[in-house]
């Protein structure tokens, strides 16, 4: 029973999935059509991505770069602006919750041998906001971009489009945000033993461009799923083993859900009629709730309007605790580290990405969808 708890605990996000799939599939047996809900090519290049940048991240290539830029830092409000940065252009390579796995410990680090434990709150926040709106510019940015970029076939130059004006008011916020802390001087006497592994780092980032061209639709998704793993397997099967499965999970069963609900001709004249109303309010309302990536396949089924969508589900992962999964990975570490501290991360955290959520929503409203 406490394994299934744990196990719940972790997955929760899955676990509410495959219950909706169950649900749903009473109301809609399971037929012939349902092969016709999955989006295999978003769920190959998912595996694929997360499995290279599962591969860098054991050869600790990310956390090196970034320590070496810390290093650079010579006060407090560098050091915030550099993290910050750090993880918002992360975020744009390899994905929300993986940037977060990574540069989070680093903030942590840094704060705490300059004893500035403090402002630590106030930092993982911003590198949460960062992860989940850095990685809107790019479709493999976030999972929720990766599968609507597929879904909608949309073209890469109008996707950019699309996401760039956000990204940028993104930007300038976490800079205002930045700006908030004094420049305090700093001094790092800790030294880093780690070292590039050069000829695996080098193979790595081949195969990580290589996952990027079959995003972009150059490679067929199949010759990517017959290339990567095979090589993987020789050089870092633990790669292959790291792979957030879970995610994966999550798509599949949401997918089912998504698809049974499409089906059931009240529920597809109730969402139909209220994306028609504002694509973009319901879809950030909708991630408040259930979270952006079920929020992106659920609503994709009942509106055209990937315009709105796209902004929508990107802004709407901030505000709420459960609005991004990888604002479920930050509280989880700060609550580790800091549990008396649990009430005071929460009060700061809904503040801070309130603003954030109710800015960027108006200046979508009234400038992005222009």
């Amino acid at each position: 029973m406490s394994k299934a708890i744990r196990f719940f605990k972790k997955n929760t996000v899955f676990c509410v999935a495959a219950l909706a799939a169950f649900i749903t599939a009473f109301f809609v047996p399971p037929d012939a059509e349902y092969l016709s809900y999955f989006d295999f090519r978003t769920l190959a290049c998912l595996f694929l991505t997360l499995a290279v940048v599962s591969a860098l991240g054991n050869v600790k290539f990310f956390t090196i770069l970034a320590r070496k830029l810390v290093l650079l830092s010579g006060n407090l409000r560098r050091l915030f602006l550099l993290l910050v940065v750090i993880t918002f252009i992360g975020s744009m390579i390899i994905a929300n919750d993986m940037a977060l796995i990574t540069f989070l410990p680093l903030g942590y680090f840094a704060l705490s041998v300059t004893k500035n434990d403090k402002f630590m709150a106030y930092l993982f926040i911003l590198q949460n906001i960062s992860a989940n709106l850095g990685g809107m510019l790019t479709p493999f940015g976030n999972p929720q971009n990766l599968y609507l970029y597929s879904f909608f076939e949309i073209p890469t130059a109008e996707f950019t489009a699309i996401m760039l004006p956000p990204f940028l008011l993104a930007i300038a916020m976490l800079a205002v945000f930045c700006f908030f802390v004094k420049p305090e001087k700093l001094s790092f006497h800790e030294d880093f033993p780690e070292k590039f592994h050069v000829k695996k780092t080098v193979l790595y980032m081949v195969l990580f461009a290589f996952s990027l061209l079959i995003v972009f639709r150059i490679i067929p998704f199949w010759l990517g799923l017959a290339v990567i793993p095979a090589v993987l397997f020789f050089v870092d099967k633990d790669a292959l083993y790291e792979v957030d499965y879970s995610l994966l999970g999550t798509f599949f069963f949401f997918f089912i859900f998504s698809g049974n609900l499409a089906r059931i001709d009240a529920v597809n004249e109730f969402f139909s009629f209220l994306l028609e109303k504002d694509a973009l309010i319901v879809s950030t309302l909708s991630c408040q709730f259930i979270s952006n990536v079920p929020s992106a396949i659920l609503l994709s089924r009942f509106t055209s309007d990937y315009h709105s969508l796209l902004l929508g589900v990107n802004i709407g992962g901030t505000g709420t605790l459960i609005a991004s999964l990888a604002s479920l990975i930050t509280f989880s570490e700060f609550r580790i580290l800091y549990p008396e501290q649990t009430k005071k991360y929460l009060v700061m955290f809904t503040a801070i990405n309130l603003i954030f959520l109710v800015v960027m929503t108006a200046a979508a409203k009234l400038f992005f969808l222009g």
